[in-house]
């Protein structure tokens, strides 16, 4: 698709897929009536489902990447966004329908060279109810990353989500793109926005680009127990932290307050923490070696804090 408010840029879909039959039936033809002229890429994790048959008798135009092993999310979008032949990469999950108009406003903030990402408001169904979701703030404390939901009126965000966000491809290239460390899922947009924030890029929210995300539809909620859901988020965001983390009174924190942490987990039998402490701990020669590859990101973490 040719993007009228640049007059240059050019953009692809990419929508990750593993076994997320039944989410591509309901989903897909709102996706394609939204961005009826962009290239649109479904990236599948190896499904065994029928999806790839499926979308090659249904929807021959869109473009399928196959991968040959099931790796995780973070792999799979890389495939995806590596074969977009557009400058500016639209994230969308299998589970998520964008309004009609949404991409203008979302591709107008790339007039700036500056931006890196631009994210949805997403109309979160959950449980019954809408919740706005799609800017985040986060800070840090006590020597960790902590990260929730930001309102809706204000422009700037901590993180661009990896379902609902626009990205420009040649920055995504430069970053490496997301980091397979986080597979199989969580903490990998959040990743990816810091890294580009502490590169002196801007990531963004944009209010009215507007997408309905069903979040109880999601192949997480349905494939994987909340235990192994819990050990995941605590796994990754001790790989967040030790790779990001340079400001050194932030370090000393950390050290002097994960012991507590800990305990305190212990003491009240939250032992999945614990569980995710540990595997982070094996990835921590490839969290080193990206921390060598990258010593010369000098933007200090509580600069980049977004408290409201």
């Amino acid at each position: 698709m040719r993007n009228n408010v640049s007059g240059e840029s050019t953009i692809s879909i990419v929508i990750p897929n593993w076994n997320s039959l039944y989410l591509l039936k309901e989903h897909l033809p709102h996706v394609l009536d939204a961005v009826s002229e962009a290239e649109v890429i479904v990236a599948d994790d190896m499904s065994t489902d029928g999806s790839v048959e499926y979308l090659k008798q249904h929807f021959p135009n869109v473009r399928v990447v196959q991968r040959r092993s099931h790796n995780g999310f973070a792999t799979n979008v890389n495939a995806g966004v590596a074969a977009a032949k557009g400058d500016v990469v639209v994230l969308l999950n299998t589970d998520v329908e964008p309004e009609k108009d949404f991409l203008l406003p979302l591709l107008s903030h790339f007039r700036d060279p500056r931006v890196f990402a631009v994210g949805c408001l997403e109309k979160s169904k959950e449980q019954g109810i809408t919740v706005l979701r799609g800017r985040g703030l986060a800070h840090w404390v006590k020597g960790y990353y902590i990260h929730s939901r930001g309102e809706a009126s204000k422009t700037d965000t901590a993180w661009v989500a990896g379902g609902s966000g626009a990205f420009r491809k040649s920055m995504w290239g430069q970053l490496g793109g997301m980091d397979t460390l986080f597979n199989p899922f969580y903490w990998e947009d959040i990743d990816l926005s810091y890294r580009a924030r502490k590169n002196g890029w801007k990531t963004l929210f944009e209010p009215k680009s507007i997408v309905c995300h069903y979040h109880e539809e999601g192949k997480i909620k349905r494939e994987f127990t909340s235990n192994m859901v819990t050990r995941i988020a605590y796994r990754n965001q001790y790989i967040f932290i030790w790779k990001n983390i340079t400001d050194f009174d932030l370090i000393v924190e950390h050290v002097l307050w994960t012991p507590v942490r800990l305990l305190q987990a212990v003491l009240r039998g939250d032992f999945l923490m614990i569980d995710g402490f540990m595997r982070a701990i094996w990835r921590l020669p490839s969290i080193m070696k990206y921390r060598i590859q990258h010593s010369h990101l000098k933007h200090s973490d509580k600069s980049l804090a977004i408290w409201q």
